[in-house]
C-alpha cells in the first residue's frame, strides 16, 4: 500500500469514523480509470461499437462516460482522432453540476490538462462561448492541444491570472467552473509525488490561493448565473470550509447543493464539488473583437472551402498580419492583453498567393474534409510517425487521413505519394497498443 502520511491519515480517521478502515482499504486498490466519449464527434452508443477496448459501466454521475481497465487506451488510434478523452471517474462530477445549456457563455477557469473542458464543451455542443484558462504556460499547453485534438471550435484558450481575467469580463459569464488547484488528496494513488508534495502548511497555502481564486470567479459570474468550485482533495479547509467562507464574503451567492466523493464508496479516487447561484442583478459586456480581415485571404479560403470542405464555415473569418487564418465563435469577445493560445480553429495560412490548411481544420468536429483516404490500422500508425503513403492513381489536392471514418490529419497527394501533413511535435514514433 502507498505510504501515506501520518497526518493526513489522522485527519482522515476522525473525519471517516468507522468507515475509516474501508477507507484505507481503498489506497490497496489499483487506480480508477475513466474516459469520456467526445460527443461533437461521435455518440457514446457508437463509440461503444467501434472501441478496440472494453468499457467497464457507465459512470453514474456524468453522461457519455465510462470506467475502464485498459492501461494505454492513451495510445489507441481513436484517441488520437480526438474521440475521447481520459479522465478519473470522480472528476467527472464537477463539469454536470453546471448544467450548462447550449448559446451560454462558459468558463472554465483552471482548465488544465481539459477533462473538463471537454465535458463542458460537449454541453455546448458547438455554440456560444467557451473559455478554457490555465496560468501555468506548461499546462496551457497540453490543454491547447486537447482542445485541438477533440475538434473543439468555440473555445478560447488562455493563460492568464483570474484578476487579469476579472477586470476583463465582470458579470459576463452564465457558468463558472472553477477546478481549484489543491492539494491533491485524490491523486495519491495516480501520482506518487502528490504523496511527497502533500503537508498541513501545503493544504493551508492552497486554501489562501482558492478563496482568490473564487473571488475573482465571482466578479465575473453575471447576475442569474451558476458557479460550481470543485477539488480533487478531502481536507475540510480546502472544501467545506471553503465554501462556508465563500458565502460570508461574497454578497448574493447561495449553495444550491454539494457533493463530496470518497474513494471507498465510489468507483473514482475521491472529488469534491459545490453548487452556489448568484442573485439577478448586473450583466456585464465585453468588448467584441476588432474585424481583422483581409478580402484576399479571405477569398483564397473561400475557393479551398469549396473545392475541399464539406459546406461553409460559419463564424468570424480573421486574419493576423502574419497571414494565419481563425474561424471564431460568432461571439467573440476582445482579448487583447491576455496571452491566448487558442481561439476557435485555426484555419491555416495565406502567404499572399496560396492559402495552406493547418491541421486543427481537419480535427475539427465542425468542418469536413470532402476527399477521404480511409486507412487500415498499420497505415495509419505509419501516418502517426510522420511517413508518406503511395496514392493511388494520378490524385492531387489534399486528403483527410482517416481511420475508422474520423480524421486523423490531413495529407497532400502530389506525384503519386501523400504527403504527411501531421505537425511534427503531434507525431508518434512506436506503436502503442
Amino acid at each position: 500500500m502507498i505510504d501515506l502520511p501520518e497526518q493526513f491519515l489522522s485527519r482522515m480517521k476522525a473525519e471517516c469514523k468507522d468507515e475509516f478502515s474501508s477507507f484505507l482499504h481503498s489506497y490497496e486498490l489499483p487506480p480508477r480509470k475513466g474516459l469520456h466519449v467526445n460527443t461533437l464527434k461521435i455518440s457514446a452508443e457508437e463509440f461503444q461499437k467501434i472501441s478496440s477496448f472494453p468499457l467497464e459501466k457507465r459512470v453514474e454521475w456524468a453522461h457519455d462516460c465510462f470506467t475502464l481497465r485498459e492501461e494505454k487506451a492513451g495510445g489507441d488510434l481513436l484517441h488520437f482522432a480526438g474521440l475521447f478523452y481520459l479522465q478519473e471517474p470522480s472528476a467527472m462530477c464537477a463539469a454536470p453540476l453546471l448544467e450548462v445549456k447550449a448559446g451560454e457563455r462558459v468558463l472554465d477557469l483552471c482548465a488544465a490538462p481539459g477533462g473538463k473542458t471537454a465535458q463542458l464543451a460537449a454541453d455546448l455542443a458547438g455554440t456560444g462561448l467557451l473559455i478554457a484558462n490555465e496560468i501555468e504556460a506548461k499546462r496551457a499547453k497540453i490543454l491547447s492541444q486537447n482542445v485541438e485534438r477533440l475538434g473543439i471550435s468555440d473555445c478560447a484558450v488562455t493563460c492568464a491570472p483570474p484578476d487579469k481575467l476579472a477586470q476583463k469580463f465582470p458579470a459576463y459569464f452564465d457558468k463558472i467552473l472553477v477546478d481549484a488547484p489543491c492539494s491533491g488528496e485524490g491523486m495519491f494513488k495516480k501520482e506518487a509525488a502528490a504523496v511527497g508534495e502533500w503537508s498541513v502548511e501545503n493544504v493551508r497555502r492552497c486554501a489562501v490561493r482558492q478563496k482568490e481564486i473564487l473571488h475573482c470567479a465571482a466578479k465575473m459570474l453575471k447576475g442569474g448565473g451558476t458557479l460550481v468550485y470543485s477539488t480533487c482533495t478531502f481536507s475540510r479547509e480546502e472544501d467545506e470550509e471553503q465554501v462556508e467562507a465563500f458565502l460570508r464574503r461574497e454578497e448574493g451567492f447561495t449553495l444550491q447543493k454539494s457533493v463530496k466523493l470518497l474513494p471507498h464508496r465510489v468507483e473514482g479516487e475521491g472529488h469534491f464539488a459545490a453548487v452556489f447561484k448568484k442573485e439577478g442583478g448586473r450583466e456585464g459586456e465585453a468588448r467584441r473583437i476588432a474585424r481583422t480581415g483581409n478580402v484576399l485571404a479571405e477569398r483564397a479560403f473561400r475557393a479551398f472551402e469549396k473545392e475541399t470542405l464539406e459546406g461553409e464555415a460559419e463564424g468570424e473569418i480573421v486574419t493576423l498580419a502574419d497571414g494565419r487564418m481563425y474561424l471564431l465563435p460568432e461571439e467573440s469577445p476582445d482579448l487583447c492583453g491576455i496571452l491566448l493560445l487558442r481561439y476557435g480553429v485555426e484555419l491555416g495560412e495565406w502567404d499572399g498567393k496560396l492559402f495552406r490548411p493547418a491541421h486543427a481544420l481537419a480535427l475539427s468536429a465542425g468542418m469536413r474534409v470532402k476527399k477521404r483516404v480511409e486507412l487500415d490500422e498499420e497505415d495509419a500508425v505509419r501516418y502517426l510517425r510522420g511517413e508518406a503513403l503511395p496514392a493511388a492513381g494520378s490524385e492531387s489536392g489534399y486528403f483527410a487521413a482517416t481511420y475508422r471514418g474520423y480524421a486523423l490529419g490531413l495529407m497532400k497527394a502530389s506525384c503519386g505519394l501523400y504527403k504527411n501533413l501531421l505537425p511534427k511535435g503531434l507525431r508518434m514514433f512506436s506503436k502503442q497498443k
